[in-house]
């Protein structure tokens, strides 16, 4: 027979590896108790098991908005989840749920971690971008201030743009919405961050519409993979060491030119210094002023401001609604009479704004709007307790269509927020740049989207200039290119047609 000695150095050593293991793996062994059994108490949505959580995944990004629609019938003002491949996507339903959401500090439930894990930064971007977004605060302040100062340049541009991309004719011609539309807003935001020349320059501008695209095609690729497979994903699908090379080539120049005048004057405030992105962001990088720290910076604004998905849904949405036509151009010649093509003049258009408001509720691409990354166990209203590491969204389009929060809501009505804003004491509510607990197109709360404002009045300008300067139609009269849903996401056709002539003076 063999016996113990427990008070052998061996049997000490053991008895302490295993206290240490006990007491490392049973709090652990506790937290997993405790988050399956907050999981279990969420309704599921779909498959959810071990192997048809994969057939769960991929009917939510094959078939997305019936999934969504049918948890939006099933748990109104409540919650649910869906299986992904290795986690959850919470789905909260309803106004409660928001301002839940909206009330919770960032500690708690976090905006930039979920828009990390959305569009995978570590691979599509940097993950510094997500660790020191001072990028966000530059869009927030002195870009959002700057657009009155800067907007005549920016009509320049959007006057420049169409008339080299689609020349005003006497007859109708065919014009690509989706394409064109990237290429008329990358010179627009262009000439606003960095000004001319290079606004205008076609290898710039063919690296900045490709590269935002990319990153949102990938992001989508690289999240239908498991956590251990993503790093090898991401490695195979960047662009961001060629698309970071090409930008240093325009952008390094310019960036130590500004460094070296700095240096030159000892003050940030150098004679001439331009009031453009590049500088804003220098003004607030504090010790991260390098060429690639700034260089990523500029490619990262880029991305969420190259979104051109808004401007080709407003353009399909104004073909197909000939009847808006006269009345906003009403509007339009009124206020340019009045106060000029400024950034006050384009406040005034209302019926514009409103316009511009219904096809993002109506017909806008945000699919979950409202996320949040859950960095600590949450709890709504209703008692439900959502654990840490999951992420939280709001499907927008559903909201969006619920006829509790829009009469007529599968109706496209035009002037439906022009309407709202003429009743008594509510002339300043109901804006495009305006969210509320109904409308969400741009987030809710304070981190509502920073860029919402120059988005407006450049989504505004544009089509405001279009129905001064053409004629447009559809190709099928009232027949708008079918959407493209890509899981919770609905994109305008990408092989959509409009056709455009030379205004035809009644």
């Amino acid at each position: 027979m063999i016996s113990a000695d427990f008070g052998s150095p061996q049997a000490t050593l053991f008895l302490l590896l295993g206290l240490a293991w006990a007491a490392v793996s049973f709090p652990r062994f506790i937290r997993w108790r405790t988050r399956t059994a907050m999981l279990k108490a969420i309704p599921t949505l779909g498959p959810s098991g071990f192997l048809s959580g994969y057939i769960g995944m991929y009917r939510f990004f094959s078939n997305g908005r019936e999934l969504l629609q049918e948890g939006y019938d099933k748990y109104p003002n409540g919650v649910y989840k869906i299986a992904l491949m290795d986690n959850w996507a919470i789905i909260a339903n309803g106004r409660v749920m928001i301002e839940d959401i909206k009330k919770a500090p960032d500690a708690q439930l976090d905006i930039k971690e979920a828009n990390g894990d959305t569009l995978q930064v570590e691979y599509t971007l940097s993950k510094q971008v997500i660790l020191n977004p001072y990028h966000v605060a530059v869009v927030r302040t002195p870009l959002t201030r700057n657009i009155a100062t800067r907007f005549a340049e920016v009509r320049d541009e959007i006057v420049a743009a169409f008339a080299d991309l689609i020349p005003a004719q006497e007859d109708w011609v065919k014009i690509s919405a989706y394409t064109t539309s990237f290429q008329i807003v990358g010179r627009t935001i262009n000439r606003f961050f960095v000004g001319l020349p290079l606004c205008r320059d076609p290898d710039w501008l063919d690296l900045n519409t490709h590269f935002a695209v990319n990153v949102f095609i990938s992001a989508q690729i690289i999240n239908l993979f498991p956590g251990f497979l993503k790093p090898i994903a991401g490695h195979f699908l960047t662009r961001m060491p060629a698309s970071m090379k090409r930008a240093n080539k325009h952008l390094a120049p310019i960036i130590k030119d500004r460094l070296a005048k700095e240096e030159e004057y000892q003050t940030k405030d150098w004679p001439g210094k331009p009031n453009d992105l590049i500088s804003w962001l220098l003004d607030e990088a504090k010790d991260e002023r390098t060429v690639p720290e700034l260089v990523l910076r500029v490619l990262a604004v880029e991305v969420a401001a190259i979104h051109t998905t808004a401007f080709c849904s407003t353009l399909y949405e104004l073909t197909a609604h000939p009847e808006v036509i006269e009345p906003l151009r009403e509007e339009i010649e009124t206020v340019v009479k009045e106060s000029g093509w400024t950034k006050e003049g384009i406040s005034k258009m209302r019926k514009l704004d409103s316009f511009l408001k219904e096809t993002l509720r109506f017909s806008g691409n945000v699919g979950l709007s409202v996320s949040r990354k859950v960095l600590q166990d949450f709890t709504f209203s209703n008692g439900t307790t959502v654990p840490a590491g999951v992420t939280i969204g709001v499907p927008a389009y559903m909201h969006h269509h619920d006829e509790d929060l829009y009469e007529n809501a599968d109706t496209f009505d035009a002037f439906r927020f022009y309407n709202m804003r003429s009743r008594e004491g509510e002339s300043i509510k109901h804006q495009a740049s305006s969210p509320n607990l109904d409308y969400i197109a741009f987030g809710a709360g304070r981190n509502a989207c920073p860029g919402r404002f120059f988005a407006v009045y450049e989504l505004k300008s544009l089509i405001a200039h279009i129905l001064m300067s053409y004629d447009v139609k559809l190709e099928q009269e009232g027949i708008i290119p079918a959407y493209e849903w890509h899981g919770a996401t609905k994109d305008p056709s990408s092989t959509g047609v409009v056709l455009f002539r030379k205004r035809q003076e009644c």
